[in-house]
């Protein structure tokens, strides 16, 4: 991570406008392992948690298969208004950003937040309430996702939702009008899809070409870090 790292952003409560006087610093980014080193028998892993607490990071090509598939957490990492660290690949990366979005995230941001709304509902019963920040970050996902598939881009600020999201995680709303918001959010990213200026499918060719141009120059000694 230290030697190889590309892009590191900050990600979480902080990058999305939801930071508290508590809330930790996550950090995110991706690295470029040597070509060389994915000869060896012992292959390079595809993620390496640290060296800094609630940090995490992604090699190259993990990173862009996940992205791909519109994996949340993979997409925001290029769409944060926090930059650590950033070098000429985490610049052409950054570049290559809207290659990665599809209409895939409707099925990605709507699959991730129903499990979590599945969680809430059974830790609810279980214990009499849900764990609220987990709610929290659903119901954000929904909103960012609802966006994205309206918009065509990706805002990871809440914007005008921050103090409702922040009474979410207070327990502030009962079930009822949480639960009620969560439908709204559903049916709002249902019918954002079939209007989306999203294409069908992410530019997964420009996305290969560039990430087979990032082996190559790693060979010759090209890729470089600050």
């Amino acid at each position: 991570m230290e030697q190889h790292t590309i892009l590191s952003v900050v990600a979480g409560s902080r990058a999305f406008g939801l930071a508290t006087e508590g809330s930790d610093t996550d950090r995110r980014g991706v690295y470029v392992a040597p070509t060389e080193d994915f000869w060896r028998l012992d292959k390079p892993p595809a993620h390496v948690e640290g060296p800094l607490p609630e940090q995490f990071g992604w090699e190259v090509e993990r990173f862009c298969e996940l992205a791909l598939n519109g994996n949340p957490n993979i997409l925001e990492v290029l769409h944060s208004p926090q930059i650590e660290q950033c070098t000429e690949l985490g610049n052409e990366l950054l570049a290559l950003a809207p290659a990665f979005l599809s209409r895939r995230a409707h099925r990605t941001f709507g699959r991730y937040a129903q499990s979590q709304f599945g969680k809430a509902q059974a830790h609810r019963e279980r214990h009499g309430e849900p764990r609220w920040k987990h709610v929290q970050h659903l119901l954000r996902l929904l909103i960012s996702g609802a966006t994205l598939l309206e918009t065509g881009a990706l805002h990871i600020d809440v914007g005008r939702d921050r103090d409702l999201l922040l009474s979410v995680r207070r327990g502030e709303l009962t079930w009822e009008e949480t639960r009620a918001w969560h439908d709204r959010l559903t049916t709002r990213l249902d019918a954002a899809l079939p209007q989306s200026p999203l294409p069908d499918a992410p530019d997964e060719a420009r996305v290969e070409e560039w990430l087979m141009s990032v082996r190559r120059r790693s060979l010759r000694g090209a890729v470089f870090v600050p």
